[in-house]
């Protein structure tokens, strides 16, 4: 079990991207679920160590349409009572909120793009948080939000969103703002999502000017905040209580 994280991938242009040197620095291995190409999303973690969520275009209450969404949060929900640290990117963190019984719901404007995250308080003590600067840029991409799940410690917000990253015991952690692109990455999320851009009047030019200015910090930030969750997932038991988990899922 201590070796090997699962990962629900659901587009092709959302990877891992910079997680994976992470995972590979603490000597963990990684097995994908790629949603996007017909896996099937199994019933619970079997012997992974962990789980990882990654993002994707589709919304949590797209459930009744999207069966694999409901499998997720099983999945997700069956993680928990089994004391597996979880890590939701996105997507992920939005799922993960709902299986915690938070609302998600489509934000007011989406927010794309390269802006700043502010980090709580409880940030400078967390876990992963702890040595990161009190704000950076940070890569965006997301139309809907969610209020802070019961029962988590709010992590991180921006100008936009208030709930950027919000904390379930020790080791289940939400993000939904990006650290983990690398530069082909934005280029391929501006290319498979055109109309996100054009919704926003935010340009492939910008997007990638962006990241020439941000991205190296950023990726520096990743790293470490990556490499903290990795070291949880090492060998670190979450600390889960069963009763504050609330099932909202379907």
């Amino acid at each position: 079990m201590a070796g090997t994280v699962l990962v629900l991938q659901h587009v092709a242009c959302e990877t891992l991207g910079t997680i994976e040197l992470a995972l590979q620095a603490h000597g963990l291995q990684h097995r994908h679920v790629r949603i996007h190409e017909g896996d099937e999303v199994p019933a619970d973690l079997g012997d992974a160590a962990a789980l990882i969520v990654m993002g994707g275009p589709m919304s949590v209450y797209d459930h009744d349409q999207l069966t694999h969404l409901k499998h997720e949060m099983r999945l997700i929900e069956s993680a928990l009572k089994a004391q597996r640290p979880v890590l939701g990117v996105c997507l992920g963190s939005q799922l993960l909120a709902h299986v915690l019984g938070a609302r998600v719901y489509p934000a007011q404007q989406k927010e794309i793009g390269w802006h700043t995250v502010k980090l709580s308080q409880v940030a400078e003590k967390d876990a992963i948080y702890a040595n990161a600067p009190d704000e950076f840029t940070a890569f965006h991409w997301h139309g809907d939000v969610f209020d802070l799940p019961p029962n988590t410690v709010s992590l991180a917000s921006s100008e936009l969103t208030r709930c950027q990253s919000y904390r379930f015991g020790d080791s289940v952690y939400g993000i939904l703002f990006h650290m983990e692109v690398t530069q082909p990455q934005v280029i391929e999320m501006a290319a498979r999502f055109p109309e996100d851009l054009a919704q926003t009047g935010v340009s492939e030019a910008q997007l990638q000017a962006g990241a020439q200015q941000h991205l190296s910090h950023l990726t520096r930030i990743g790293q470490d905040i990556f490499g903290g969750w990795s070291q949880l997932a090492v060998g670190e038991v979450v600390d889960v209580h069963l009763h504050d988990i609330t099932t909202a899922h379907a």
